[in-house]
């Protein structure tokens, strides 16, 4: 799956972007739907995002999910429906196995990139592993996060840079990472509406700068990304999860346009 979205005939970046997490069916087939037609219109690989669970909230009362099985078999009946690859996170070992079942990328979160347990684990699915940077690390560091997969018998890897912790309450991304992480062999992404994010608020919901999205991405596309992660929702405000830093779904397809010309320009 690697080499199909790195591999295009467009020559084109590939896209991970779907809402934050799964709040329901009817939501995750429009999303999937618009950003279907988008990419096909401007032949850019496309991968549907959507979290069956959010383990990483700040506080108690934050919404986490409608259910494992629920969310999960949504993301297959996206997959089926519109013949695109899914994606989701898993957060520990024993999740690995059962969300295999149902999407064809296993994303670990930023937090989780150095459980030996959990890259192992999802390593031995077979399917493709996408390790988050975590905000704590190097660029250098994510090799070995890397090689935990590869040396459990699975070379297919993706990696993601979403910002860096600067200070308390903001991130910044370091663009050197992208070509230093792909030296490593795989594929880099850039996590554009993750490293807008402004965590540990002082109301425990973290905030984001949304009108950053595109020079991030602009940056990321002439750093040399292999592909984008954007988190998108029809309307950011009443998301439940991560809306401070989504992108309103009806200005993707302006963004990606101009996107896919900087990436033309630097081909």
């Amino acid at each position: 799956m690697i080499q199909q979205l790195c591999n295009h005939p467009s020559g084109n970046f590939f896209l991970l972007a779907g809402p934050c997490v799964i709040e329901g069916e009817d939501m995750a087939m429009r999303i999937a739907e618009q950003i279907t037609r988008m990419t096909c219109k401007l032949s850019i690989p496309y991968v549907f995002k959507g979290s069956y669970r959010k383990a990483n909230r700040s506080r108690i009362d934050s919404f986490t999910g409608i259910g494992d099985e629920k969310a999960l078999k949504i993301l297959r009946k996206v997959s089926q429906t519109f013949g695109i690859p899914t994606v989701t996170d898993i957060h520990t070992a024993e999740e690995a196995a059962m969300a295999a079942e149902y999407v064809d990328i296993l994303q670990i979160p930023a937090f989780l990139c150095r459980q030996t347990d959990l890259l192992v684990a999802a390593a031995q699915t077979g399917k493709v592993v996408n390790i988050k940077k975590g905000q704590f690390l190097s660029p250098g560091a994510m090799q070995f996060a890397a090689s935990k997969v590869v040396e459990a018998g699975n070379n297919q890897v993706m990696l993601t840079e979403r910002g860096t912790t600067f200070g308390y309450q903001d991130l910044i991304v370091d663009y050197r990472g992208i070509p230093e992480m792909r030296s490593f062999g795989h594929p880099v992404v850039l996590d554009v509406t993750h490293s807008l994010q402004q965590p540990n608020q002082t109301g425990g919901v973290t905030g984001g700068m949304p009108q950053l999205i595109e020079t991030i991405a602009r940056a990321g596309i002439a750093a040399g990304a292999d592909g984008l992660f954007i988190e998108t929702h029809e309307d950011p405000s009443v998301a439940k999860s991560d809306g401070a830093n989504m992108l309103r779904l009806d200005l993707l397809e302006a963004l990606l346009t101009r996107l896919v010309r900087i990436r033309e320009a630097i081909r």
